[in-house]
């Protein structure tokens, strides 16, 4: 799977950010990639965190101008 689904969440303030990533990842197999952009800079901990409790990966962080934005693998056996 190569498709990645970007996801925005700019604006939205915790939890928002991360229940929206868990909605978009409960509809997508295992081994799905979303991209999620974020503008509340909280989510720099809560969606690394929230990741490694559900066993999802975080590919990769970027910060340009006031917004954090992450690369997040969905667990290959679809959690």
């Amino acid at each position: 799977m190569n498709d990645i689904i970007e996801l925005d969440a700019r604006r939205l303030l915790c939890p928002m950010p991360v229940i929206r990533l868990q909605d978009c990842l409960a509809k997508q197999p295992g081994g799905a990639r979303v991209r999620i952009t974020c503008t509340d800079p909280g989510t720099m901990n809560d969606i690394p965190t929230w990741c490694r409790i559900n066993g999802h990966l975080v590919l990769d962080n970027e910060q340009p101008q006031h917004e954090y934005i992450f690369l997040v693998q969905k667990a290959a056996d679809g959690n």
